[in-house]
């Protein structure tokens, strides 16, 4: 690999680790590419002739490169291996046995001891190997085995019961808010794992699971139930604890939000709005928790004020008083927002077949090892010579699996 100096003198905060990503779709994925912004090696194994299924999905395709793939998949070097056959499980273990962490998202406990890749058998072998498998359910349970997927995890963990308009049927959040946060949490907990590792010399295994982790969505409402035995009702864009918090319509008919989340903001609050001789004064809006009881009146009220002036011009008033607010963007307007741009949070990485890649960038901002950009999304197979060379196998050995269809 290149040398991974971020600038500052140092190495890259992963340099080093060798990440071997046996994962398809997106939780594995997404997780397999944040270890790589940090400087990791990842090697995605892949399927010949097909790959990660998320090559295929799509529409939108850029000259035949499914942008779904091209989200999840940049620093990391991509090897086809059918380890479905003796020789191609050869390989396999070859590889796993100069990794540091092996990731999995194979629900089949069954399936991965017939070939000899599950937790306890790799970990037995290879003791200072981290092995992290990411499923539906994790391996122990009821449901364990069961297929995950995030629609699914949305439904079961709780988080759809409250979504939508009071009177209306929950909805899916659009984005895939389970496999994205299975990601996340599956790379802290690797970084967690590497970490002990330093002081015990000991690898472990990880059980990461969409459902369980879809169930830290819950939070405060997950609280409000285990400790008041209070269920959340369906309040559509409003907060079940604060109020004002909601979406409002100015007088051009554009929406904006207005999040009052302490007593100091609605003190700033009711003088912009010039209602400090009625909303100011009405006894039944003195604190939030009042607010919150008179939820309905108040809004009305809010909305009647909001709707005499532009979104903007109200925005520009609130901005100023630095009470939380802001417009409802589109995505083209999200991606394209000064904040953004100045943030540097769009990764272009020129690719082979794209032209340039582009990605959001790793939201964790380290200063003095920041993560790397250095690799597009591979093409299938694009590094399967180079990886099985610095396996220790021959030109000769890697021209027969070609011909034999393992690799």
């Amino acid at each position: 690999m290149a040398s991974q100096d971020d600038g500052h003198g140092l190495p890259a905060a992963c340099q080093g680790i060798r990440v071997l990503e046996l994962t398809e779709a997106l939780a594995g994925p997404y997780c397999a590419m944040l270890l790589g912004d940090f400087g990791a090696d990842v090697i995605k194994v892949e399927r010949p002739g097909a790959g990660d299924q998320t090559r295929s999905w799509g529409p939108p395709f850029v000259n035949g490169e499914s942008c779904y793939f091209l989200m999840t998949n940049r620093n990391k070097r991509s090897v086809t291996l059918n380890y479905d056959t003796p020789k191609g499980l050869e390989f396999l273990h070859r590889l796993i046995a100069g990794a540091d962490v092996v990731l999995v998202n194979n629900p089949s406990l069954a399936s991965l001891q017939k070939r000899a890749i599950d937790p306890a058998t790799l970990c037995a072998r290879h003791p200072r190997l981290i092995y992290c498998a990411i499923t539906g359910y994790g391996y122990d349970g009821p449901k364990a085995g069961r297929p995950g997927y995030d629609i699914v995890a949305q439904a079961e963990a709780g988080v759809w019961s409250f979504t939508g308009e009071e009177g209306t049927n929950p909805v899916r959040y659009p984005v895939a808010i389970a496999d994205i946060s299975t990601g996340i949490y599956a790379a802290l907990g690797i970084l967690a794992a590497l970490l002990a590792r330093e002081r015990s010399v000991r690898g472990q295994f990880l059980d990461v699971a969409l459902f369980d982790t879809q169930l830290t969505w819950l939070a405060n409402l997950g609280s409000n139930y285990l400790n008041a035995q209070q269920l959340p009702q369906r309040l559509g864009n409003a907060h079940p604890s604060i109020v004002p918090y909601d979406v409002f319509k100015g007088s051009d008919g554009k929406l904006l939000i207005v999040a009052v989340g302490s007593e100091a903001h609605w003190s700033r609050f009711v003088p912009i709005l010039e209602a400090e001789q009625t909303l100011g004064k009405n006894p039944r809006f003195a604190t939030n928790a009042l607010r919150v009881q008179h939820r309905g009146e108040l809004n009305s009220l809010l909305q009647e004020i909001l709707g005499q002036r532009p979104a903007q011009a109200w925005l520009e008033k609130l901005a100023a008083a630095k009470i939380p607010a802001g417009p409802i963007q589109t995505v083209a307007e999200a991606l394209t927002d000064p904040q953004t741009l100045a943030r540097g949070t769009i990764v272009e990485i020129e690719h082979p077949a794209v032209g340039w890649a582009r990605s959001l960038a790793n939201p964790c901002r380290l200063h003095s090892t920041p993560a790397l950009y250095q690799f597009p999304p591979p093409l299938l197979g694009e590094h399967t010579t180079a990886i099985l060379e610095d396996a220790g196998y021959t030109r000769e050995e890697i021209a027969a699996a070609k011909r034999d269809r393992v690799i």
